[in-house]
């Protein structure tokens, strides 16, 4: 029996909202329509994220949304059999009010409620792609502040097999896109430039690629990047380019070293890339044509669920309720959860 799930995504600085149908188990559960409200706009003022602002404008963006979705997929809220929401990790005020509607909507439907870990909307966001992938694989997980490789067997069996113990991917692209005077959001501004500048201009580090296991640290490499804008000077605005190559370059060979050795370590023959910055062309470049002499196949999100969305939170609650491991509840009290490893719920029912 098929069920209807609306999910809602406000961990950070987007407010998404989806509503997916489960089908037969081993099946994938099937998208039926999603919408999301980015804040780029409104934070670029500021240089980053504002959390308090953050959170007033999901309040103002979540119903309207929810309404959009269900237009788009000719439902009515009467007939969604589940409430899934972002439980964290994310912004503490962000996160309170997807999970405070979320719960409200549940409560006024009679309809249980599921929290759902954001890095695990992430991971099994590629199963919205046309080309889903199939269990067992490695996953490179490179989301905002959080970089890791996983072993990943099945819905909620999730091995850690490495994560930053400083800087995450993601946040060397936006420090770095700082110290070149590029705007928010910095990751995407710096990919953009580096197509112009040639990577090979600076020899920057590339940290813990020779470390034997497969932990990842980015903090050095930000602090060389702005140790040679220094150097260059007046003359930064004119190589900008150039160093921003060259610090993509660093970032994903990096990634891409890693993530090869994940493969080398598990025996494992396909790879999973989620998170924003799986949507960087140089590293969906570099690890296919990697990956393709090992006759290894790659898959990932559709660019345009790369970032936070509410498609990834329903799409993770279908495939843990097909796979049994979900626990809706009814009591409709809840909670966040700002800082929550992904290994935590391996296994496990939250």
């Amino acid at each position: 029996m098929s069920e209807l799930i609306l999910g809602i995504e406000s961990s950070c600085d987007e407010t998404g909202v989806a509503l997916v149908r489960t089908s037969a188990p081993g099946r994938t559960p099937e998208l039926l329509a999603h919408a999301l409200h980015s804040q780029i706009e409104m934070h670029q003022a500021y240089g980053g994220v504002v959390p308090e602002l953050a959170s007033r404008d999901h309040i103002r963006r979540v119903l309207p949304l929810t309404r959009h979705v269900l237009q788009q997929a000719s439902c009515t809220l009467a007939q969604v059999d589940l409430v899934a929401y972002t439980r964290g990790p994310g912004l503490a005020g962000a996160l309170l009010v997807g999970a405070g509607v979320a719960c409200a909507l549940a409560a006024a439907l009679d309809r249980p409620v599921l929290g759902v870990h954001h890095l695990e909307g992430h991971l099994l966001s590629p199963f919205l792609s046309a080309d889903p992938p199939q269990f067992p694989f490695v996953a490179l997980l490179v989301s905002g502040g959080h970089t890791q490789l996983m072993r990943v067997d099945g819905v909620g069996r999730y091995e850690l097999l490495g994560e930053t113990i400083d800087d995450a991917a993601g946040e060397a692209f936006d420090k770095s896109a700082k110290l070149l005077g590029l705007g928010y959001p910095g990751g995407p501004a710096l990919a953009r430039l580096a197509e112009k500048g040639d990577e090979r201009a600076f020899k920057l580090p590339r940290p813990l690629l020779h470390s034997g296991d497969l932990d990842f640290s980015f903090a050095g490499l930000k602090t060389a990047v702005l140790t040679q804008a220094r150097k260059l000077g007046a003359q930064l605005p004119e190589r900008s380019a150039d160093l921003a190559a060259s610090t993509q370059a660093a970032i994903v060979e990096v990634l891409v070293r890693k993530t090869l050795k994940a493969l080398d370590a598990t025996g494992l023959q396909r790879v999973v890339v989620a998170g924003g910055v799986g949507a960087n062309r140089q590293l969906r470049t570099q690890l296919d044509a990697a990956c393709a002499q090992r006759g290894v196949r790659v898959h990932y999100p559709e660019l345009h669920l790369c970032t936070d969305n509410g498609a990834m939170i329903a799409m993770a609650a279908a495939m843990r309720v097909q796979a049994g491991l979900a626990q809706p509840q009814r009591d409709y009290q809840f909670d966040v959860k700002p800082r929550w490893a992904l290994d935590a719920i391996s296994a496990s029912n939250h």
